[in-house]
């Protein structure tokens, strides 16, 4: 038990537990299931963000990707363009959507590596660039998606939304990538120290590569889902991400210096960002009160964690 608190996720988990708790009992519990499957619903996009952002963030400081909001709003949008609510193009849209979180990843790296510009710059300048692809795209239209993957997208199985299940199996998808392959040991070499994993032999720009690659297709099946879920791509449809996405990374127990990650602290940072959020509007704080408490809660989480890495080691 003393081991498991010494675990700097443990605490986004008891702090989610705690609000959740704090705002059924207002309730009564009248809620209780529907503000579970909400948390779940909400907090299973930003994990899918959050995920790839890790891994980003895992190699080292500096390393961070600002254009995932524009990368969803891109792939949402000329996936559900194309789709054009048709069942049968579901698969060409998911690909399509796949197809521009390569491109984009792959630029963003093109960036930093090649014009020597440091990745906060370099996926920031990207953002704009696409951002701009999505509005020239959208048009103001706000296409319906596939009726199948409308309700696939909002309904439960098992009582558990299925978007929560795909982030779910993405999960741990990743991590088997980060502890079951030597992929996630030299991404966590080249956090830990960028000389000593040249010297040891680590190909560094093609891991970073990958990374990049990776964090701009889940951002980009990201946008892909939630614009099915909500009922059609909107231009700020991923506006909110941009925080979230690091958000969720930080409190979740990842070493903002790199080299040392964990996807469970993902799930329990992006449920406690979402119920945090419910409790408040549940006792009706107001909307400025509401911004104060969540970031005084916020830090507070992230007090207790490093505190209790720090007694830990």
């Amino acid at each position: 038990m003393k081991t498991l608190f010494a675990k700097p996720w443990i605490w986004s988990f008891i702090a989610a537990v705690s609000v959740w708790l704090a705002t059924i009992g207002v309730t009564g519990g009248a809620s209780t299931v529907g503000l579970s499957q909400a948390a779940l619903t909400f907090a299973a996009f930003s994990v899918l963000v959050g995920i790839g952002q890790m891994f980003v963030i895992t190699l080292g400081p500096g390393n961070i990707d600002l254009s995932v909001p524009a990368t969803m709003t891109l792939a949402g949008t000329v996936a559900l363009k194309y789709m054009d609510g048709q069942n049968g193009l579901i698969l060409h849209g998911l690909i399509i959507a796949i197809v521009i979180g390569v491109g984009v990843g792959t630029l963003n790296y093109a960036l930093i590596k090649a014009l020597r510009i440091p990745p906060i710059i370099a996926t920031l300048s990207m953002s704009f660039i696409v951002q701009s692809a999505a509005i020239w795209t959208n048009r103001g239209l706000r296409i319906k998606p596939p009726q199948v993957l409308a309700d696939f997208t909002t309904s439960t199985s098992f009582g558990i939304p299925n978007i929560a299940l795909v982030a779910l199996l993405i999960s741990v998808i990743a991590w088997v990538l980060l502890h079951r392959t030597p992929y996630g040991r030299w991404i966590m070499a080249i956090g830990q120290s960028l000389p000593a994993a040249r010297m040891a032999g680590i190909a560094v720009d093609g891991n970073r590569f990958v990374t990049y690659l990776f964090c701009a297709i889940l951002a980009a099946v990201c946008g892909y889902l939630l614009a099915c879920f909500s009922g059609g791509a909107a231009l700020n449809m991923g506006s909110e991400y941009l925080l979230m996405s690091i958000a969720v990374v930080v409190i979740g127990g990842t070493a903002v210096a790199g080299g040392d990650s964990n996807v469970p602290g993902i799930w329990g940072a992006s449920l406690f960002m979402f119920l945090v959020v419910s409790m408040l509007n549940t006792y009706g704080v107001g909307a400025g009160v509401r911004l104060i408490m969540t970031g005084v809660i916020i830090f507070t989480v992230i007090l207790l964690a490093s505190g209790r890495t720090a007694a830990a080691r």
